[in-house]
């Protein structure tokens, strides 16, 4: 292989003006800044990681239901008390105590999988099986990037490019919540603003906050006007979801179980997560932690399937430990990867998809930011989960989105999809490849032989913001770091980005709905010191 094909595979990033880098590929890549990994839906192969034993399972069961049965869940959403009461539950002023076969009976009225399908069905997505999805971080009231160089609140412009980022990567399938917080948008008009700019600067499958009827009604009926849909299509299939957290422990508030309900009336999807750190919300150790948050979903997902059977619920977890020093939440440790492989356990004993995270507790995207993100994601990918919240952008446990950790999670996330692809550990004749080891023979090498020319620019995956020059070469083209080269990377992205096409009059009733809205007053602001994580 001669120095000129050696570097297209090694270049598939670089500076403007690099030599090999961009301008030596611009007529192989035309208009694309790198060559990403295409669109795909990455099926998760490998068995997954099951520290427990059957007995530990049942030990875990046990507790969650024994919580349901004696201890009870507070509820202090009406209707949901109304519901239970009718279901033949025990009620007793906001407690709520269910008998485990009536809990175990509506568990199993829930599918295992199911699609969601947004306004560009070429977007479509299925959450169960053996699929696992990445989302893009999620609700930070602040910002950083490299430019601005500290923690700022987030701004719609941010939030907006943010999700530019999360429609721009193939390895992004959803976006959640607002990617940073726009705190220059009045909240009571901040969920219509920000809606339209997901629905017109994206098209993947987007997310509703469960904060008030208005809210969650408004989400729905834009989300209907994007995609042209009849309010009968719209209802026979999932088109959206929304992801909720219980007030742990055992408490759930008013206006997120209100939303959850309006939603899967009219057929869309719930991600139930509580969320449970050991040591504070929950007990210290990870199997109680990890029972509590058990017991805590169940009962929400056993509501919703008592009002709407089958209708499309998904596990969640998000039991970490807290700083003992300081109280703080951790993420990325050790305790968080184990609550996530036997929650994965306990998702498959009840048959349900699963919602992770890809988390850290670092403040800037630095080495820590990674290898605690990195734990994250592979305690996902280990214990069989389907979606991952928060996989691009998140910094100081959940304080914090930055554009340039958003493009470094993209990295590690197209990694992962390529280490999940069946042509890494083919065995067919080809891939044995004893021809090609003849060919060779115990001289010589594999640069030049024609099974390696035929398979040069796709056997391997190439990085589009690691670097794998030697120190020499980096050094010479100015010592970037990582976080640098994502800055800059970010900015050409947002420069050059294209939204996806929106029929015109679809675009203008939104625009009409919107106003419209707007003119009404929008939504009530008493719901939003919530947690949605």
């Amino acid at each position: 292989m001669d120095k000129n094909i050696i570097e297209k595979t090694a270049g598939r990033y670089a500076r403007r003006g690099r030599s090999g880098g961009r301008s030596a590929n611009t007529a192989r890549r035309g208009t694309e800044l790198f060559k990403q990994s295409p669109w795909r839906l990455p099926v998760n192969h490998d068995p997954p990681i099951e520290p427990l034993a059957e007995e530990g399972v049942q030990a875990i069961h046990n507790g969650a239901m024994n919580i349901l049965e004696d201890i009870g869940i507070e509820f202090l959403n009406e209707e949901a008390r109304e519901i239970f009461a009718k279901a033949g539950c025990r009620i007793n002023n906001t407690n709520v105590k269910m008998d485990r076969e009536w809990v175990m009976e509506m568990i199993g009225k829930a599918p295992s999988q199911f699609t969601i399908t947004p306004r560009n069905p070429d977007h479509e997505l299925i959450v169960g099986g053996k699929y696992i999805l990445f989302g893009n971080v999620s609700s930070p009231p602040n910002y950083y990037d490299l430019d601005i160089g500290k923690k700022v609140p987030g701004t719609r412009e941010q939030c907006a490019n943010l999700i530019r980022l999360s429609q721009y990567f193939n390895c992004i399938h959803m976006i959640g919540g607002y990617p940073v917080e726009p705190v220059d948008l009045h909240p009571s008009i901040r969920h219509l603003d920000v809606l339209f700019d997901k629905l017109t600067l994206s098209d993947k499958v987007c997310h509703a906050y469960s904060l008030g009827k208005e809210r969650v009604e408004d989400v729905m009926e834009m989300v209907k006007i994007a995609g042209g849909l009849s309010e009968e299509e719209f209802q026979s299939k999932p088109h959206m979801y929304t992801n909720i957290n219980s007030t742990s422990p055992l408490k759930h508030d008013h206006p997120m179980i209100d939303g959850c309900l309006r939603l899967i009336r009219r057929g869309q999807a719930v991600f139930v997560t509580p969320f449970t750190l050991a040591g504070a919300m929950a007990p210290v150790t990870i199997s109680g932690a990890v029972t509590l948050s058990i017991a805590d979903a169940l009962s929400e997902i056993a509501l919703f399937q008592y009002v709407k059977p089958s209708c499309s619920c998904v596990l969640g977890t998000f039991t970490s430990n807290v700083d003992m020093k300081s109280g703080a939440p951790a993420f990325g440790t050790p305790e968080y990867m184990r609550a996530t492989q036997i929650t994965g356990q306990m998702a498959r004993f009840y048959d349900l998809p699963m919602r992770a995270s890809g988390v850290c507790t670092a403040n800037v995207p630095d080495g820590q930011s990674i290898w605690e993100t990195s734990n994250s994601l592979w305690s996902a990918i280990q214990s069989g989960t389907n979606v991952v919240y928060h996989a691009a952008g998140w910094l100081e446990g959940g304080l914090i989105a930055s554009p340039e950790k958003f493009i470094m999670d993209c990295e590690m996330l197209q990694m992962v999809q390529r280490y999940m692809e069946p042509e890494v550990w083919d065995t067919s004749p080809d891939s044995i490849a004893v021809d090609a080891i003849r060919e060779v023979g115990a001289k010589g090498h594999f640069f030049g032989i024609q099974h390696t020319q035929d398979r040069y620019e796709s056997a391997f995956y190439q990085p589009f913001i690691s670097d794998w020059r030697n120190f020499e070469a980096w050094e010479a083209a100015g010592g970037i770091w990582t976080p640098q080269r994502a800055n800059q990377l970010y900015k050409e992205i947002i420069s050059r980005f294209e939204a996806p096409k929106m029929d015109e009059e679809r675009l203008e009733a939104l625009k009409d709905f919107v106003s419209k809205r707007k003119a009404e007053g929008g939504a009530p602001t008493d719901f939003l010191s919530l947690i949605h994580i």
